[in-house]
This record gives C-alpha cells, sequence and structure tokens, in this order.
C-alpha cells in the first residue's frame, strides 16, 4: 500500500524549485527597488542603487532565499536581467531619466512598487511571463500575435519596456547605430532650432527642465543625428517629445535605433515631412469616423467651425505626449509600439466619446478650454478606463484605404482646379490686354507672302516626319528580323550536343568502314572458294568415288564458311549496332550529366533569386514609396512652374501693352512734331487772324443785304467759334505765343459757316462749310450768329 507515484514526485519536485526561484526573484527585485526608492535624490545614490541592484541580481548564491539549482530558461532570464543592470551602470542617464520619469509623473510602475515591499503574485507572473516572451521572442511574435497583443494592452512592465520596445520594432542590431558617433561630430543646419525648442521638451521633467543638463544635451544629440540621417525632414518640432520618452527609456543610440525605426516603419516621416500631407489625410480620415459614428457631435463641430486640426493634430504627432499624463501616454504608446497609428485613432474617437454631452453645450473657446484643460485630468485615475473604450470603436482598415484613396482623389482635383482657374484668370486677363492694343494700334494683318511661307514650311515638316516614319519602319522590321536569326541560331548547349553526336557518328562511319573493308575481303575469297568448288563440281561425275567423297566434304566446308561469313556479318552488324547504342548512351549520359548540373545550376539560381525577390520586394516597397512622395513633390513643382508661368505670361503681357502704347504715343508726338517743323507758328496766327476778319466782313455785310428787305436771309448761319482772347494774339511777347501753340497743338477748334440763303443767287453757297482749326489756350468762348 506504499507505493508512491514517480510523476507526483517529480511534480512536487519542480513545483518546489519554481516556488523558491519566485521567492528569490521577489525578495531581490523588492530590495533592488526599495533601494531606487530610497536613494533616488542624487545620481550618485542611483549609480550605487543600479550596482547593488546589478549586485543582488547578478550573485543569486548571497540571496538569503536562494535556489540551490535553476532551469534554463531562469538561467536566460537571470542573465538578461544581468546585461540590463550592466548597461544601468555604464548610463547614468538612463538612470535619471527614469527617476526624472517617476518623480514627474508620480504614477509610474517604479514609484508604486517602491511603496510597496513585497510584489503581488500578479506581478510575479508578469514578469516572468515576459521573461520568457523576451526569451523566445521570435516564436512569440509568429505563432502567439494575439496573445501578445492583449498582453502590450494591458502594459508592459517598465523594466522591460526599453526592450520590449526595440523587438517590437526591430530596431535591435542596426547598421546605422555604429554611425552614431560619427554623426554627432558632423555640423547640421537644423542645431539653431533644435537648442530653440529643446527647453520647451518637457519643461517640468527632472530629466529636461535644467539648461545644458545632461537630458537636454542627449536629447540634442539624437535630434542632431537624426536631421542628419534624413535631411528632407529634418526637424520637426513635436518629433522632440517622441524622442525625449524613448531616452527616458533607454540610453541615445538605442533610442536613435528606435526612433530611426519609428519614422521609416510607422508613418512618422511622412507625418512631419514639410508638406504635412499624411497629417492633412490622417484629419480626413478621423473626420469621417466622427461623422459616421458622432454624427451630433460632427455637425456641432461644423456650426461652430471647430476644425479637425484645432484640437486632434498634437494627437498624431505626438501620440498624446503633449496632451495627456506622462503614464497615460506610455501605455498609449506601448500599444502604438506594436499597432501603429490606428490607436490614435481609436484613443481619439473614445475621448471624443466621453465627452460628447459636454462638448455639444460648448463654443469654439470653451471646447479649446476643454480639450487642453479638463481631459488630460479626467485620466488621472489611469488609462485603463480609456483603452477599454478605444477597444469598443469601430475601426476598418478596409474602409480607411478607401477614404485615403478618396483623400488623395480630392487633393488632387483641388489643385488641378486651383491651376486651371488661376491659368483662366491669366488669360482673361492676357484676352483684354489684348483687345485694348487692338483696339489703340489695330489688329496686325498678315501679308500673302508670310502665309504662304508658312505654309510652305508647313508641307516641308510633314514631308519630314512622314520620311522619319518610313526610316523608322525600316529600322523596325531589320530589327524584328535580327531577332528571328538569332533565335534560329543554337546556343551554347545544343552546339556542344551536335559536337558530340558528330564525333559519335564518325567513330560509327571508321568503324563501318573498316568492317566494310573486312566484308568485301571475305566475298573475295568466298568468290574464289565458289570459283574452285563450280570447277571441282563439273569435273565430279568423271572421278572416282573417293574424289566424289572428298568434294562432298569440300561442299560442306564451303557451306561452313559461307555460314561463318553470315554470321560474322551478322557479329559486325550487331557490333555496329551496338557501337550506336554506347554512343547513343554517352551521348544521353552526358546530357544527363549537363541537364544535372543545369538543375543544380538552376536551384542555386533559384535560391539566389528568391534572395534577390525578397530584398527587391523591399527595395520595391521603398521605391514605391518614394516614388509616391516624388509623383506628390512633382506634381507641387508642376503646379508651381505653372503658377509661375502664368505669372510671366501675364507681367509680359503687361509689358507688351506698355510697349505698344509707348509706340502709339512716339507715333503722335513724331507726328505733332512734325508739323511744328513745318509750320511757321507766328505765320499761322496772323492767317487765322486775316481769315476771321474776312468772316466777320461777310457777316457784316449779309447783316446789311437783311436790313436793305432782301428775302434772302442768313437764318442757318453758325459760328462755333473756341478760340483764346484778343489779347492772347495782341501779345508782344512772341516767345509766349509760341508756347501756347506747341503746348495745345493736338486740341483745335473748329468754325463752321454754313449758309442758307433762299435766293437763288446764293444756291452755290448753299450747304457750304468753312473749317478753320485754330490753336485753343485759356478761356473759351461759343458764338452763334
Amino acid at each position: 500500500g506504499g507505493i508512491v507515484d514517480p510523476l507526483q514526485v517529480a511534480t512536487d519536485k519542480v513545483a518546489g524549485k519554481l516556488s523558491s526561484t519566485l521567492s528569490w526573484v521577489k525578495n531581490s527585485v523588492s530590495h533592488t527597488v526599495s533601494q531606487m526608492a530610497s536613494q533616488v535624490a542624487t545620481p550618485t545614490s542611483l549609480q550605487t542603487t543600479a550596482t547593488s541592484s546589478s549586485t543582488s541580481l547578478s550573485s543569486p548564491a548571497l540571496s538569503p532565499s536562494s535556489p540551490v539549482q535553476l532551469s534554463p530558461d531562469d538561467v536566460e532570464l537571470l542573465a538578461k536581467l544581468e546585461e540590463q543592470n550592466r548597461l544601468l551602470e555604464t548610463d547614468s542617464k538612463s538612470l535619471r531619466s527614469m527617476n526624472g520619469s517617476r518623480r514627474n509623473s508620480g504614477s509610474s510602475l517604479v514609484s508604486s512598487s517602491s511603496a510597496s515591499s513585497n510584489l503581488s503574485h500578479l506581478e510575479e507572473d508578469s514578469w516572468i511571463l515576459w521573461g520568457r516572451i523576451v526569451n523566445e521572442w521570435e516564436e512569440v511574435r509568429k505563432k502567439k500575435e494575439k496573445q501578445l497583443k492583449d498582453l502590450v494592452r494591458k502594459g508592459i512592465p517598465h523594466h522591460f519596456r526599453a526592450i520590449v520596445w526595440q523587438l517590437l520594432c526591430n530596431a535591435q542590431n542596426m547598421p546605422i547605430k555604429d554611425q552614431y558617433s560619427e554623426l554627432l561630430k558632423m555640423t547640421s543646419p537644423c542645431e539653431k532650432l533644435i537648442r530653440r525648442d529643446i527647453a520647451r521638451t518637457y519643461p517640468e521633467h527632472e530629466f529636461f527642465k535644467e539648461k545644458d543638463s545632461l537630458g537636454q544635451e542627449v536629447l540634442f544629440n539624437v535630434m542632431k543625428a537624426y536631421s542628419l540621417v534624413d535631411r528632407e525632414v529634418g526637424y520637426c518640432q513635436g518629433s522632440a517629445f517622441i524622442v525625449g520618452l524613448l531616452l527616458m527609456q533607454m540610453p541615445e543610440e538605442e533610442a536613435f535605433c528606435v526612433f530611426v525605426k519609428l519614422m521609416q516603419d510607422y508613418r512618422l516621416r511622412e507625418l512631419f515631412k514639410p508638406s504635412m500631407a499624411e497629417l492633412g489625410l490622417c484629419m480626413y480620415q478621423f473626420e469621417c469616423m466622427i461623422q459616421e459614428q458622432l454624427p451630433e457631435l460632427h455637425m456641432h463641430f461644423q456650426a461652430q467651425s471647430f476644425h479637425t486640426s484645432m484640437y486632434a493634430s498634437s494627437w498624431f504627432l505626438t501620440i498624446f505626449l503633449t496632451s495627456f499624463p506622462l503614464p497615460v501616454a506610455t501605455r498609449i504608446f506601448d500599444i502604438f509600439m506594436c499597432e501603429g497609428l490606428e490607436i490614435v485613432f481609436r484613443v481619439g474617437l473614445a475621448i471624443l466619446q466621453m465627452n460628447q454631452t459636454e462638448l455639444i453645450q460648448l463654443d469654439m473657446e470653451g471646447m479649446l478650454q476643454h480639450f487642453q484643460k479638463v481631459i488630460p485630468h479626467q485620466l488621472d485615475s489611469g488609462p485603463d478606463k480609456v483603452i477599454q473604450a478605444a477597444y469598443q470603436v469601430k475601426y476598418n482598415a478596409k474602409k480607411m484605404k478607401k477614404l485615403e484613396k478618396e483623400y488623395t482623389t480630392i487633393k488632387t482635383k483641388e489643385m488641378e482646379e486651383q491651376v486651371e482657374i488661376k491659368r483662366l484668370r491669366t488669360e482673361n486677363r492676357l484676352l483684354k490686354q489684348r483687345i485694348d492694343t487692338l483696339e489703340k494700334k489695330g489688329a496686325p494683318r498678315y501679308s500673302e507672302e508670310s502665309v504662304l511661307q508658312l505654309e510652305r514650311e508647313l508641307v516641308q515638316a510633314r514631308l519630314k516626319e512622314a520620311e522619319s516614319q518610313c526610316a523608322l519602319k525600316e529600322m523596325q522590321d531589320k530589327i524584328l528580323d535580327m531577332e528571328k536569326r538569332n533565335t534560329s541560331l543554337p546556343d551554347d548547349t545544343n552546339v556542344a550536343r551536335l559536337q558530340e553526336e558528330l564525333i559519335g557518328v564518325k567513330l560509327r562511319e571508321a568503324e563501318a568502314l573498316t568492317g566494310l573493308k573486312e566484308l568485301r575481303q571475305q566475298v573475295r575469297d568466298l568468290e574464289e572458294h565458289w570459283q574452285r568448288h563450280l570447277a571441282r563440281t563439273a569435273s565430279r561425275w568423271k572421278d572416282s568415288p573417293k574424289k566424289n567423297t572428298l568434294s562432298e566434304l569440300q561442299d560442306e566446308l564451303m557451306s561452313v564458311r559461307l555460314r561463318e561469313a553470315e554470321a560474322q556479318a551478322e557479329l559486325r552488324e550487331t557490333r555496329q549496332r551496338m557501337l550506336e547504342l554506347e554512343t547513343q548512351n554517352q551521348i544521353h549520359s552526358n546530357q544527363l550529366r549537363r541537364a544535372e548540373q543545369e538543375s543544380r545550376c538552376l536551384q542555386e539560381r533559384m535560391q539566389t533569386l528568391t534572395v534577390q525577390n525578397k530584398d527587391l520586394h523591399v527595395q520595391l516597397q521603398e521605391i514605391k514609396r518614394r516614388q509616391a512622395e516624388i509623383e506628390c513633390k512633382s506634381k507641387e513643382e508642376v503646379m508651381a512652374v505653372r503658377l509661375r508661368e502664368a505669372d510671366n505670361i501675364a507681367a509680359m503681357a503687361e509689358l507688351q501693352q506698355q510697349i505698344s502704347e509707348l509706340e502709339i504715343q512716339v507715333k503722335e508726338e513724331g507726328k505733332v512734331q512734325g508739323q511744328l517743323n513745318h509750320t511757321d507758328s507766328s505765320q499761322y496766327i496772323r492767317d487765322l487772324k486775316d481769315q476771321i476778319a474776312e468772316l466777320k466782313h461777310e457777316i457784316c455785310c449779309f447783316k446789311g443785304q437783311r436790313a436793305l428787305g432782301s428775302q434772302a436771309t442768313f437764318d442757318g448761319i453758325h459760328i462755333i467759334n473756341h478760340y483764346v482772347g484778343d489779347e492772347s494774339y495782341q501779345s508782344s511777347d512772341e516767345d509766349g505765343v509760341k508756347d501756347a501753340t506747341l503746348q495745345d497743338t493736338q486740341q483745335r477748334s473748329r468754325i463752321r459757316l454754313r449758309p442758307n440763303l433762299r435766293d437763288t443767287d446764293s444756291d452755290e453757297e448753299d450747304g457750304e462749310e468753312l473749317r478753320l482749326s485754330v490753336p485753343q489756350s485759356g478761356n473759351h468762348k461759343s458764338t452763334t450768329v
């Protein structure tokens, strides 16, 4: 009745070892954490804490409850913890960053751990579980991705966060890490901007708040190094907050590698580009999600002109690091490292759902204040509530892709419409200017010779085009012919095979010739024997029986020789056939050997091509991404060039219009100058005076005739006279008269005398018109008689 189950014994032993190991880890960690909490005042105490923790973790024999024997997994976990402690020893800034971050947040894992002397069973399980995950990362990432996501959503333990972040983004063993020290020796054009914004990054954090402190220096180093690696992005304000969070968890070289990976693989590079096109896309997608899932809030935002970028742009640029308390933002950043920007959309929409009732009752300024002051305090209790609400939000990746295509189409159409509108406005302005110029100058008329010349040039151009098309067709036909000839030529493999077959044929031919000679000799011998046999047969009847017996024996011998010859001929034929078969066998063996070699070469080639295909696929993705960026940039450049071209055309048209106006003005001034050069002004004035005197005399005569009672009357005589008073003509200053005449030559008046005599004698004067041009200067008078 005393039989013991061996399986139960083994289980009890394993359970005992595991419990002793857990108690040892528990005591060691509790001792280390309490030391770090008690000695958090100075960097020197931190260094001492790191050393003591390293000693306690690396020397299990000193612990009172250390196990006698550890499993391989436990040994590997302890080795990793030892390595992390050595990194903490050699990098004091990481210790300071942990210290600062914990004192700033007030609710981190380290401070909460230091408040308690013993770890709970849940924390023990979490430590063991994450240790195994780190040890078996590749297998866990491939086979248990869903479970890994669930664990990350629940939060990564602080001491594992640095290594898990590096594993999540594949930032370990990056070649660029070796270039970091060389990059720090170089000079970046963004150094002044980085220095200016360093003090604005976590201004209340212990690690970064002091000017020229270690935290600000390492933050400057990482930002400067990245601005040299990616000169297109350079430096963008907001990225420093992400780098600052990384520096709170790990040394600057590792933080630099993780930041490079985030920029390349997590869409952050597109967000921080100067055009910020990706940020516009995120705002469009987020606004569409609000419109679909929170329609009332979306209508309120629209009514208040409260755009999405006014409150959500910082969420995407800094992953909530500037909007939420640091512990909450760090938990969200854990999920971002695992799942990407999806968590930003989810958390953003969850925040709006939680505050929808309050936001609908506020105006624009009230909503801004609510986002800046009220919402951050709602998360002081912890991130679990908002993260749980975030995963209740509906998020469809396919629909997000569709929205991305819609946004790209809309932006392209907007840019094209803007360019088209500006082009039409420019053309409209040019047409107006052209019309004004044509009205002043007159439309240009092309001569018949110029038209004929243009027609001849057009005909010549078409003939040349036809000739070039014919030449192109001939060259294409030649190329096709040469390609056909090349395909008909045998390749190297076929040539080798043909050479081997030719050698075999020559060998068979030589063997056949030799056999043929031997057979001919045998035939000749048989013919001789046959002739002798015929001679003996002819004399057989005359010979004695003894001789006849001999003859019969000779006949049998002859028959045997004939059969021997036939057998030899068959043997030769068989040998010839065997030789041919051997030759074919050799050829087939050679072909098989070559086929095997080719197969091995093809297999090696296939493996090489498979590796190359993977590399090319990665390169293709990168090229597609760069091509999309280049296309977007080229479209912007083309549109800018078109805009500049339209401005240049407008400026050119304005200059042409000014030139035309100046030409017209010059021509008119030339005409006036010519009239002035060929006319004596004083003589001109005297002639006008004489004409006026004659007209006055005629008027007096007409008045006298009317007084005599004549039927002829001047009821239609109108003198419209704009002239200068007599004093201007009687002036003794001849120079003044010349100046007045030169100044107003273009303005002239008319003196029109239109008689309407009813007398038949004055019919010749009916309808006459006398026009006089009198220079205008000074006052104008109008006289009607």
